[in-house]
C-alpha cells in the first residue's frame, strides 16, 4: 500500500539483485510463541552426534540422520526427557521435535562461524556471501536462525512466522519497464531473458583495457597456496605495488592477516567486522606499496584511485592541521598524490590476487575489474589449491590426477590455460544448478502468486472503499446459500432435510433464531423459500445493528473485521502451503509431478480458504454488540487506574519491567528512556545502526521507525 505502482525500475547492481538475492524470496514475518528452552535442549545433543549418525552433501547443501543417528538420537532425547518413553522420532507426534534436530543439525554442520555469520552484540548476524557484508535485520527463517543462537550462546529470538512472501522475480516483474545495470552480466544474460525477458547489452570500455590477467596458480595443499601467496605479496609490496588480497570469508582474511603480521608487512583487513571503515580503507587501498585484505572488494562503493583518493588526504590533513590554507593544503598534496600514482604506474599498477574461486564466475570477474580501471596498467591473479570448497566438492578428478602424475614437489604451483578451462566448467555447474534452483523456486512461487494477486486485489479493494455492506452482505448471503444446501440439498424430499442441524447452524453461524422447522413444516416449503427468509431475517438483524451503533460506526467495523480475517486467513495459508511444499516433493516416488500436486491442492486450499473467509466474517459481525453503559464506566475506570500505575512507577523510578507488569494495556514504548551517549540530533552517524522495531537512541521511547527513523 505504500507503493504508488510499479512503473519504471532502475536496478543498480542489477545481477546482485535479480540473480543472486533471487534463489530466497523476500518475507515479512511477525514474531509466534518463544521455544528457546527447546532449541537449548537439543543443542547439548547435537555435538554428541558422531559422523556415522549423519551424512553431508555439501554440493547441495544438504544435511540428514542416519538411521543409526536416529536410534542414537531417541536415546538421548527419551534421557533428557525430551521425548516420551515409548514414542519414536518416526510418530506424528514427533513432528515438531523432528524438525528442531534437524535444524540444529544443520546450524552444527552447514553454517560456520565467520564465514556464513559473525556474533556480534550477543547477536547472530548474517553476512552477505556475494558481498562480505553484515545483513543487519535479516534472519533466516524456519527456526534455523534460533538453531544458530542456541549453538552461539546467544539470545534467543522467538520464531518469526509469515505475514507475507514474494520471490524478487515476482517482485520485479510486477514493473511495466525494469532495466539496470552492472559490469558483469554477460554471463547471466540468458537467465535475464528466460525470467525476467531482459537482453543484455555490452557497453565497451571508455579506454582500451591495460590489465594482464594470469593463469590460476594451483597448489596441492592450502599451507603451500598460503606461503605462495605470502611470497607473491612480500615481492610485490617490495616494488611499491599496490596488492587488494580477496578472500571468501572473515576466518581466511585473519588467518592471512596473521601471516603477514609474522613477516612485518604492514596491511589492512576488511572484512564484516571492520566495515565501518569500510570506505577509508578501501580508498588507501591504491597507496603505494598498499597491502589491503578483503572478504570481497567488489561492489564496496568506492574507487581505488592509483596513489590514494586526493579527497580523503584533504579532509584527514584539515582534521589535523584546521589552521591550514585549504587551497595551498590542496595543491600540496595534489603534487604528492601525482608522484605516488607515477611510481605506482611504475610499478604495475593495482595488483589484484585472489585466494579462491568463488561459486560464480561473476563475483570473479568484479574482483578482477578493480585494476585497470580508465586505461591504467594493472594485474589480476588467482592461487587456488586443491582443498579449497569449490575444486574439492565441484573441481574435477582428473585435475588431482595430473598434478599427482607431473609429480609436483613441496611449495609447487601449476598454471596452464587447461587448469583455468577446467574451473570454469566447474564454476558453470555451480551456476547452472544455482539457476536451477531458481527456476524451480519461481514455478512454485508462480502458484502462489495468482491466490496473491486476488488476496492482495480484494485487500487493496476493501482498504479503498467506503463502504462495504454490499460484500458483507454478499458474503452472508452465500454462508446462507452453503448452509440451506448443506442441510436441505437441492432435489430432495422434505423427509430428507435436516431442518434442526440447520437451525442450530444459523444460530451459531449468523445468530438468528430462526423456526427453520416451522417454516419447512408449511405447504409448498422448498428450500430457495428457506433461504429467502434466512437471508430476509439476517439482514433485518444487521439492519438492526447498524442503527444501534450508528452506520458510519458499523461501516468501520465491517471495514476492520475484514481486512483482520482475510490477513489472519492468508497467514495461515502461507504456513499450509510451507508444509505442502516441503512434502510434496515425496510425490515423485508415486511417479506423480510434484508440481502439478502442489497447483492442484494449493487450489484446493485456496478454495477453502475463500469459504472460511466468508464464514469467519459473518459470524463474528454476528456477535458484535454495542457496549452497555456500565461496561464502558467499567472499562474507563480500569484505564484510569491504569495510568495512575504507570504515573506512580515513572515517578518513582521503576524498572521498565515493573512498569509493564503495572499496566499490560500500555505500550511500553511510552516509557521514556535515556538518549544513547553521544546521540546528536543534527549527526545521523551518531544515531548508530538501530532496526526499524527498535526503540529510538534519542531516547523517546518510541520504536525508530516512528520516531527519528521516520520515512520522509
Amino acid at each position: 500500500m505504500a507503493q504508488r505502482g510499479h512503473n519504471y525500475a532502475i536496478v543498480d547492481e542489477v545481477d546482485s539483485i535479480l540473480v543472486d538475492e533471487a534463489r530466497t524470496p523476500l518475507i515479512i514475518s511477525g514474531p509466534s510463541q518463544d521455544r528457546s528452552d527447546l532449541y537449548r535442549s537439543i543443542d547439548a545433543l547435537i555435538p554428541e552426534i558422531l559422523p556415522e549418525h549423519y551424512t553431508l552433501d555439501e554440493k547441495t547443501r544438504n544435511v540428514s540422520y542416519t538411521e543409526e543417528g536416529n536410534e542414537f538420537l531417541e536415546q538421548r532425547l527419551v534421557a533428557a526427557g525430551l521425548l516420551p518413553e515409548g514414542q519414536n522420532l518416526y510418530d506424528p507426534e514427533s513432528t515438531t521435535l523432528v524438525h528442531h534436530i534437524n535444524q540444529g543439525l544443520r546450524a552444527h554442520k552447514l553454517f560456520n562461524k565467520d564465514k556464513e555469520y559473525i556474533v556480534r552484540d550477543n547477536q547472530v548476524v548474517l553476512i552477505d556471501e556475494f558481498t562480505g557484508r553484515m545483513m543487519a535485520g535479516r534472519r533466516l527463517s524456519d527456526g534455523l536462525h534460533q538453531a544458530i543462537e542456541a549453538k552461539e550462546d546467544c539470545a534467543i529470538q522467538p520464531e518469526n512466522v509469515t505475514l507475507a512472501s514474494v520471490t524478487f522475480q515476482n517482485y520485479f516483474r510486477l514493473y511495466d519497464k525494469l532495466s539496470g545495470m552492472t559490469g558483469t552480466a554477460l554471463t547471466e544474460a540468458e537467465e535475464f531473458q528466460e525470467i525476467y525477458k531482459l537482453g543484455v547489452v555490452e557497453v565497451p570500455t571508455n579506454q582500451p583495457i591495460a590489465r594482464k590477467d594470469e593463469h590460476d596458480q594451483v597448489y596441492r595443499t592450502a599451507r603451500e597456496k598460503f606461503d605462495g601467496i605470502v611470497r607473491e605479496i612480500k615481492k610485490a609490496h617490495g616494488n611499491g605495488q599496490p596488492i587488494p588480497v580477496g578472500t571468501t570469508s572473515i576466518e581466511k582474511s585473519e588467518f592471512l592477516s596473521g601471516m603477514l603480521t609474522k613477516e612485518g608487512i604492514t596491511h589492512n583487513v576488511l572484512n564484516a567486522r571492520q566495515h565501518e571503515q569500510e570506505a577509508h580503507i578501501v580508498a588507501e587501498a591504491g597507496k603505494p606499496g598498499a597491502v589491503t585484505i578483503a572478504t570481497n572488494m567488489a561492489g564496496r562503493g568506492t574507487d581505488i584511485q592509483l596513489g590514494g583518493n586526493v579527497e580523503l588526504k584533504v579532509l584527514q590533513a584539515l582534521a589535523t592541521d584546521p589552521d591550514a590554507h585549504p587551497d595551498e593544503l590542496r595543491a600540496k598534496i595534489e603534487a604528492e598524490h601525482a608522484a605516488d600514482k607515477a611510481k605506482v604506474i611504475a610499478a604495475g599498477g593495482l595488483y589484484v590476487l585472489a585466494t579462491e574461486r568463488h561459486e560464480s564466475r561473476r563475483i570473479d570477474n568484479q574482483l578482477r575489474g578493480r585494476s585497470g580501471r580508465q586505461g591504467d596498467p594493472g594485474r589480476s591473479s588467482f592461487f587456488l589449491s586443491l582443498e579449497d570448497d569449490l575444486m574439492r566438492i565441484f573441481g574435477s578428478e582428473r585435475l588431482d590426477k595430473v598434478l599427482s602424475s607431473l609429480g609436483m614437489k613441496e611449495g609447487e604451483a601449476i598454471i596452464h590455460p587447461w587448469v583455468n578451462k577446467s574451473l570454469e566448467r566447474a564454476q558453470a555447474k555451480v551456476e547452472a544448478r544455482n539457476f536451477d534452483i531458481r527456476k524451480q523456486l519461481l514455478k512454485f512461487d508462480d502458484v502462489m502468486n495468482d491466490q496473491r494477486k486476488v488476496i492482495f486485489a480484494q485487500r487493496r479493494e476493501i482498504m479503498e472503499a467506503q463502504d462495504l455492506s454490499d460484500i458483507v452482505q454478499d458474503m452472508r448471503h452465500q454462508v446462507i446459500d452453503d448452509l440451506v444446501d448443506e442441510f436441505m440439498p437441492p432435489k430432495s424430499y422434505a423427509d430428507q432435510w435436516d431442518t434442526e442441524a440447520l437451525a442450530a447452524a444459523v444460530k451459531a453461524q449468523l445468530g438468528i433464531d430462526a423456526p427453520v422447522a416451522d417454516w419447512a413444516a408449511e405447504e409448498g416449503a422448498d428450500h430457495e423459500d428457506i433461504r429467502d427468509r434466512l437471508e430476509e431475517a439476517s439482514d433485518k438483524l444487521m439492519a438492526e445493528k447498524a442503527e444501534a451503533f450508528g452506520a458510519d460506526t458499523l461501516r468501520n467495523v465491517e471495514k476492520q473485521i475484514l481486512l483482520q480475517t482475510i490477513d489472519a486467513k492468508w497467514r495461515e495459508h502461507l504456513l499450509t502451503l510451507e508444509h505442502l511444499r516441503s512434502v510434496v516433493g515425496f510425490r515423485g516416488y508415486a511417479q506423480r509431478d510434484p508440481l502439478n500436486e502442489y497447483k492442484t491442492e494449493s487450489f484446493q486450499l485456496f478454495e477453502s480458504l475463500l469459504d472460511g473467509l466468508r464464514n469467519d466474517v459473518s459470524q463474528k459481525l454476528a456477535q458484535i454488540r454495542p457496549m452497555t453503559q456500565e461496561e464502558q464506566q467499567a472499562m474507563m475506570q480500569q484505564i484510569a487506574a491504569q495510568q495512575r500505575r504507570l504515573q506512580q512507577a515513572q515517578a518513582g523510578g521503576a524498572a521498565p519491567a515493573a512498569v509493564a507488569a503495572a499496566g499490560a494495556a500500555v505500550a511500553p514504548a511510552a516509557v521514556a528512556a535515556q538518549p544513547k551517549d553521544g546521540f546528536d540530533e543534527a549527526n545521523p552517524d551518531t544515531w548508530g545502526n538501530p532496526g526499524r522495531n527498535d526503540a529510538c537512541p534519542c531516547g523517546s521511547g518510541q520504536k525508530f521507525k516512528h520516531c527519528h527513523g521516520r520515512l520522509a
